[in-house]
């Protein structure tokens, strides 16, 4: 469902770069992409041009480089007669950046309008770890369970808040969000499940959670005191906006 739509490169992305995205995997038109598996349908998405405004200094270069290797999509071939949209600083945002991969043909949300959302979280500081993601919470019937909030009530983090007010119904959009616009406490929804994760260290197994990971990097304090701060919270969004209901 979800089609790409920034400056697209058609090289095909090192092993590592396959790896942040291995969960991924195409659902054609049912909804948010996943990296499919034909070499064919990759692209890489890129998160600036030379016509698009300079990156806000809270998403510094080395957040950008990071991005760059944690957005890799696999999508059909785009053919090189159509311009390719790009990434744009939403209006009053204070820096989040968004591409429009699909535009839905919907109503557009208000402040206290309830919506609901498909989405995929990303660390840009963790080379694109995904986080959190919609397709991972199901019901008893195994189907995906949406996350539902109300625009402008500030339960959100306020990059994903701002990118969906200017969304339609049916649209898909990738935002960049920035530490400012990102988690600034651990109280911020969308919160991801504390799952116990098992990583082989040498000779030794670390536990951790998914949450913890999360905040436990955003907030760290020694990384934060030595300058890291401009790149520990830089956050991804891929989201769909799937329905609204009015207040």
């Amino acid at each position: 469902m979800m089609r790409p739509s920034a400056a697209v490169s058609a090289s095909v992305p090192p092993p590592s770069l396959l790896s942040s995205a291995a969960d991924l995997r195409c659902r054609g038109r049912t909804g948010i992409p996943f990296p499919p598996r034909p070499a064919s349908c990759l692209l890489s998405i890129a998160t600036s041009s030379p016509s698009s405004p300079s990156a806000p200094p809270a998403l510094s270069r080395r957040a950008l480089a990071l991005l760059s290797a944690a957005q890799v999509l696999f999508v059909p071939a785009v053919s090189p007669s159509r311009a390719a949209p790009e990434f744009f600083e939403i209006e009053g945002s204070g820096g989040v950046k968004a591409l429009d991969l699909r535009t839905g043909d919907g109503e557009v949300p208000a402040d206290g309008d309830q919506v609901a959302i498909h989405y995929y979280g990303r660390l840009a500081a963790k080379r694109g770890w995904r986080f959190d993601s919609t397709y991972d919470h199901k019901d008893e019937g195994g189907d995906a369970v949406p996350f539902v909030f109300v625009v402008g009530s500030g339960k959100v983090i306020s990059g994903i808040d701002v990118a969906v007010r200017s969304m339609r119904v049916g649209g898909i959009r990738r935002v960049v969000i920035p530490p400012s616009q990102g988690y600034q406490n651990t109280s911020q929804e969308p919160i991801p499940p504390n799952v116990l994760l098992s990583t082989l260290a040498g000779p030794h197994i670390l536990q951790y959670f998914d949450r913890q990971r999360l905040f436990t990097t955003i907030f760290n304090p020694t990384r934060i005191s030595n300058g890291e701060g401009s790149t520990l919270g830089t956050l991804i969004f891929d989201i769909e906006l799937l329905r609204l209901r009015h207040s």
